[in-house]
């Protein structure tokens, strides 16, 4: 990694903002070393997904408890694949369409990590589904569901739709980190409409607004390749979480490589500070001072 750069906001102090002076992303309690996490469905072979996986540099992975007892056809478990030393399991509640499947879940992971010691026992990446076809939250189960086991203990990292009310609502249930959806799950579409994207940043954050600028926003679901989770980070968000542009990648290694790439990348744009978008053209160099052509000399 290169060395960080300063940045000069106009008209404030020098502040670094190279990747690895950066305000570091504490989720949950815990300080994470990427803002990058990722999935371990849909892999052609838990090989793969290992490989992946360490490609992408990433330090949280997440698992669906509901497939678990996680075997294959060779009766090979999906977590001796993964180093429960060097990963923190974010278990997932994927497939649940009430609060209180969902809570179920959510407590059956926690036994699972538990017996692993794994750090991730007492997080829980909430998922209540409205249905099979669009999978998109149900607000009122999700609502509910947060509300319940955040009294029971946990760290909820939940999943939303993009509507900035509800995202208050979410984290005001008392949700570690609220997680608004780019786009359906597993559509590719990445961040469809990064306007609510920046009304969540703006409400969760601002103080004016009730807000702290220390609260995890990480974008979650429908990311389909590396610009998208540079456009996605480029707004301010915290992080992303993604499974399937990796995993049906025709290299999953590699896209895994370029995810990674693609969140420090994001993030080094934010903390830079785009230019302003104009309607015409702004010359790179000054027009005084040119060497003009005088005919006949």
């Amino acid at each position: 990694m290169t060395d960080p750069i300063v940045i000069t906001k106009r008209g404030g102090s020098p502040r670094s903002s190279g990747v690895g002076r950066d305000r570091a992303l504490v989720v949950g309690g815990r300080t994470l070393t990427s803002r990058l996490i990722v999935g371990t469905g849909k892999y052609p072979d838990y090989e793969t997904m290992g490989r992946a996986l360490e490609a992408s540099a990433s330090q949280v992975v997440t698992v669906a408890v509901r497939r678990e007892r996680l075997v294959d056809k060779d009766g090979r478990s999906l977590l001796d694949f993964i180093d429960t030393d060097r990963y923190t399991i974010l278990p997932n509640t994927a497939g649940c369409f009430t609060a209180n499947d969902a809570v179920r879940v959510a407590r059956l992971g926690r036994e699972i990590l538990d017996q692993l010691d794994n750090p991730g026992k007492d997080w829980v990446k909430l998922e209540v589904l409205g249905d099979k076809k669009t999978l998109l939250p149900d607000p009122v189960g999700t609502l509910e569901a947060c509300a319940e086991l955040v009294k029971d203990g946990f760290q909820v990292l939940c999943y939303t739709s993009d509507d900035p009310v509800m995202a208050q609502r979410i984290r005001d249930a008392g949700a570690a980190s609220v997680m608004p959806a780019g786009s359906p799950i597993g559509s590719g579409q990445g961040v469809l409409n990064p306007n609510n994207i920046r009304l969540i940043l703006e409400l969760l954050k601002d103080p004016a607004n009730g807000g702290s600028p220390d609260y995890p926003v990480i974008v979650d679901a429908g990311v389909g390749t590396a610009s998208d989770v540079t456009i996605a980070m480029e707004l301010g968000a915290d992080g992303v979480l993604l499974n399937t542009g990796v995993a049906h990648a025709q290299d999953p290694v590699a896209m895994a490589q370029a995810m990674r790439h693609g969140i420090e990348a994001g993030r080094l744009a934010y903390l830079a500070g785009r230019i302003d978008k104009k309607l015409y053209a702004t010359a790179s160099s000054p027009w005084t001072g040119v060497i003009s052509y005088i005919p006949g000399e």
